[in-house]
């Protein structure tokens, strides 16, 4: 079991402390955190595979872009965009789901789930998993779930969110103990993995490793996380609509010249709380 430990947010520089404890710490890890992230979650596979055949669209914060070559069941029935901070992990996105014999290129980009890249409505869909909660202050979550809603279009733009639950199931390899909402969860890498990391290495080191009670061939990289509670997720999307003046709510006959944001469905899976949102134009 993975024990996190409380993490205290430098509130007053969030993009440094997030540079230190997200983004220097996946450069390091890449290759070895792709290994272990190849099997996509049900509901995820299930929502690319209901959108439109030619749809366009964005995962904001790819990793290693497990979900570009989905849908499975329809290959190439739609075009998703990768995105990611981390160099590494975009380096491996690029040619997810090559096999011998089979080299695929995939589309991606090198970006800021803050920044504002797209003209507004310019995916048909965007996802965004296990991505939000690695950001350190409400408002910069906030600001993220707009970007989202931002880059679909308005008249049928459809977004998924997946972050991580306070609310761990048994096969969870987390404990959260009583650490509070804001925790550091740690990667432990021996040097024997690190070794056959063939990703490039970034310019900074992570000063988050804690080396004292192991042995002296592995390190512990610790990540910011921001663990959700119950209605959290839910709320925080709602706040964002508010504050980009949406109705959030389903399309009514008696609407007229607005704009929405419906919530299709939320809830709790494998200790994630996700969340399909729909856009709407009356």
């Amino acid at each position: 079991m993975k024990s996190v430990t409380s993490a205290v947010v430098d509130n007053d520089d969030p993009q440094a402390y997030e540079d230190q404890h997200v983004h220097a710490v996946y450069d390091h890890i890449a290759s070895h955190f792709s290994s272990t992230r190849y099997k996509p979650w049900p509901i995820i596979a299930a929502f690319l595979d209901s959108l439109p055949t030619g749809w366009i669209g964005l995962d904001s914060g790819t990793g290693n872009g497990k979900y570009l070559p989905l849908p499975a069941e329809r290959p190439g029935s739609v075009l998703t965009i990768g995105m990611d901070r981390s160099w590494n992990l975009l380096q491996i996105a690029k040619h997810a789901g090559s096999g011998p014999g089979l080299p695929i290129t995939r589309e991606i980009v090198r970006g800021d789930v803050l920044g504002n890249g797209w003209r507004d409505g310019a995916f048909d869909y965007a996802i965004s998993i296990a991505t939000i909660h690695h950001l350190a202050s409400h408002q910069r979550r906030q600001l993220a779930v707009q970007r989202l809603l931002q880059c679909v279009s308005p008249a049928h733009g459809r977004v998924l969110i997946y972050v991580w639950a306070v609310e761990q199931d048994d096969l969870s390899k987390r404990t959260c103990g009583s650490g509070g909402l804001d925790v550091f969860v740690p990667w432990v890498m021996s040097q024997q993995t690190t070794a056959h990391t063939k990703t490039r290495q970034p310019t900074r080191e992570p000063a988050s490793t804690q080396k004292d009670a192991l042995p002296a061939d592995v390190s512990v990289y610790n990540r910011y996380y921001h663990m959700f509670a119950e209605g959290e997720l839910t709320k925080l999307v709602e706040e964002a609509a508010e504050g980009m003046g949406l109705i959030v709510g389903p399309l009514t006959i008696d609407a007229t010249n607005k704009l929405g944001c419906e919530i299709i469905r939320d809830g709790w899976e494998r200790s994630n709380y996700y969340i399909e949102l729909r856009r709407w134009i009356s």
